[in-house]
C-alpha cells in the first residue's frame, strides 16, 4: 500500500453529491464517491487541480471504484472477511510510509479536503482483494523444477544481452470505445511527470491497474531484451536511466515505462532457484487474477449513469 500526500495546497470543499454514478451488482457508487477519489487522487498524486485534468481522470475514478466494488463483492461470496483493525493498520502503513502519525496524517487530509473514508475504502479494497488472491487463486498456480531449469536455459541463452531494471504505469484497453480517453490520460501523466508536477511512484499507485502497482509505485523488476512485446521491447533500448517514455500501446492497452537502470546479463546476475521460482510464480498469478478480474467485470451488472 503506498499513497504519498505530496500537495499541501487546500482544495475547495463542496457540497456531498449523493446521485448515483454507477451501479455495481446489487450496489451503487455515488457522484459523492466519485468527487471524494477525485479529491485524494489529485492531492497524493501531485497532479494540478485543473478542468482538463478533472475531465481526463474522472472516468479512470468512476472505473477504479467500480473495480473496487467488483473485489469487495468476490471476497464477501468466498467468505474473506476485512476487518475494521486490518484497515486501520492499513491506515497507519501509509501514515508511517509518509512519515506521520495516524493523527498527523489524518489532520493532513482533512486539511486537503480529502475525505478519510475514501482512502478507508481503497485500503478495504486492496486487502479484500489480497485475500481472494491468497485463498482462491494462488492455490492455482503452479511452478514446477522442470519450469525453473527451462526458464534458466532461456537465461543462459541471452547472456550478454541487456536488461533492464523498470517501472511501468498500465491502464488497460477494456472497451475500444474508450481508448481515446486512455491514450489522453497517460499522455497526461507523462506531462506531469516530466515536468515534476507529479512523482512516477505516486502515479503508479493511482493510476496503474498493473497488479501490485499500488503497493511498489509501479517497479516491476529485471526486464530482459526480448522479455515484452516488440513495442515495449524497443521503447525499452531507447530510454536512458531516469528516463519516462512516451504512452506505448500493447495489445493490451497504454503502457507507461520508466528505465532505472540497465546491465549487462551475466552469470553473476542470475537469481537464486528458490527467487527464480517465485518470480515465475508471481508471473503466473498476475495472468491469473487478470483473467478472474475480467471475468468477474464480463459476469457483472454495471450501469454508469456519467
Amino acid at each position: 500500500m503506498s499513497i504519498c500526500f505530496i500537495c499541501l495546497a487546500v482544495l475547495p470543499a463542496q457540497a456531498r453529491d449523493m446521485r448515483i454514478a454507477a451501479i455495481v451488482n446489487e450496489d451503487a457508487v455515488s457522484h459523492a464517491d466519485v468527487e471524494d477519489r477525485m479529491r485524494m487522487i489529485i492531492a497524493s498524486s501531485g497532479l494540478p487541480n485543473s478542468k482538463d485534468v478533472r475531465a481526463r481522470v474522472e472516468p479512470q475514478v468512476v472505473d477504479s471504484l467500480i473495480e473496487e466494488q467488483l473485489k469487495l463483492q468476490e471476497a464477501a461470496r468466498n467468505d474473506l472477511d476485512v476487518t475494521d483493525e486490518e484497515v486501520a493498520s492499513g491506515f497507519k502503513t501509509i501514515a508511517d510510509q509518509n512519515k506521520f502519525s495516524v493523527e498527523q496524517f489524518t489532520d493532513i487530509m482533512r486539511q486537503q479536503g480529502v475525505n478519510k473514508a475514501t482512502l478507508e475504502r481503497q485500503i478495504r479494497a486492496q486487502i479484500a482483494w489480497t485475500k481472494v488472491v491468497r485463498e482462491v487463486l494462488r492455490p492455482r498456480v503452479r511452478v514446477s523444477a522442470n519450469d525453473v531449469e527451462a526458464r534458466m536455459n532461456r537465461m543462459r541463452q541471452n547472456v550478454g544481452k541487456t536488461e533492464y531494471l523498470t517501472a511501468e504505469i498500465f491502464l488497460p484497453i477494456e472497451e475500444a470505445k474508450k481508448e481515446k480517453e486512455i491514450r489522453d490520460l497517460a499522455v497526461q501523466l507523462v506531462r506531469e511527470i516530466r515536468q515534476n508536477k507529479a512523482p512516477f511512484p505516486a502515479v503508479a499507485a493511482q493510476f496503474s491497474k498493473a497488479p501490485g502497482a499500488a503497493e511498489t509505485g509501479g517497479m516491476i523488476g529485471w526486464i530482459q531484451e526480448g522479455q515484452l512485446e516488440d513495442k515495449l521491447n524497443d521503447k525499452l533500448a531507447t530510454l536512458g536511466p531516469g528516463q519516462v517514455s512516451d504512452p506505448v500501446k500493447s495489445t493490451l492497452g497504454y503502457h507507461i515505462l520508466l528505465l532505472r537502470e540497465k546491465r549487462v546479463i551475466s552469470e553473476e546476475t542470475f537469481p537464486q532457484q528458490d527467487v527464480l521460482m517465485n518470480q515465475i510464480g508471481l508471473e503466473r498469478l498476475d495472468r491469473v487474477q487478470r483473467r478472474y478480474l475480467s471475468d468477474l467485470k464480463a459476469a457483472a451488472y454495471i450501469d454508469r449513469r456519467g
